[in-house]
């Protein structure tokens, strides 16, 4: 439940949100997310965090990182690290949760409703914190993944609870076709 008059803040854990959307088979229109909570109160600012590899010549996540950054999100980014796994495999490590936070607990006395786009059990705590602060807390993620993308103590936790699948059609856009070049895709995982 969103009020035309009230004061909202977007927190997008970034990795978490295209995780989701990748597992329901969608892609994000950030031009659209942001247009819909325009639409549904009063938007102070909506920040987008993600780890970045400083290193390599090319980013496959840096044309949206500075899409976003020129249409009107705030963006928070540090310094990837990048690692060998057991099997050999590159990934890359990049957690921004300290990060989002910190920033979500500066804002939360200008503001009255946080939406936060990620299902990571370990913002259960903030959001216990901001709800004891007065703030409305609102969780985007989905649970029509398999498995789900949400820890189910942060959905109980939340005020509100907003399926990403059911904005599918508001913020969605149809997923790009597989490139076909040498670049190496890399997964990021969170601790």
């Amino acid at each position: 439940m969103f009020y035309r008059d009230e004061r909202l803040a977007l927190f997008i854990d970034g990795s978490n949100l295209y995780a989701s959307a990748k597992a329901l088979g969608f892609d994000i229109d950030y031009k659209l997310l942001r247009q819909e909570f325009m639409r549904r109160g009063k938007l102070l600012r909506a920040f987008y965090y993600t780890a970045l590899l400083e290193n390599d010549e090319y980013s496959p996540i840096r044309p949206l990182v500075d899409w976003l950054h020129y249409n009107g999100f705030s963006m928070v980014t540090k310094p990837a690290k990048e690692y060998t796994d057991s099997q050999g495999r590159r990934k890359v490590k990049g957690n921004m949760d300290i990060e989002l936070t910190v920033d979500a607990m500066e804002l939360a006395p200008r503001v009255d409703h946080v939406v936060l786009f990620s299902g990571d059990g370990d913002f259960k705590p903030l959001v216990e914190s901001l709800q004891r602060q007065g703030v409305r807390v609102s969780i985007v993620s989905t649970i029509r993944s398999q498995p789900p993308m949400i820890a189910d103590e942060l959905r109980r936790q939340a005020d509100n609870f907003i399926e990403l699948d059911e904005l599918k059609e508001v913020i969605g856009r149809p997923p790009r076709e597989p490139r076909n070049d040498d670049r190496p895709i890399r997964e990021t995982v969170e601790d």
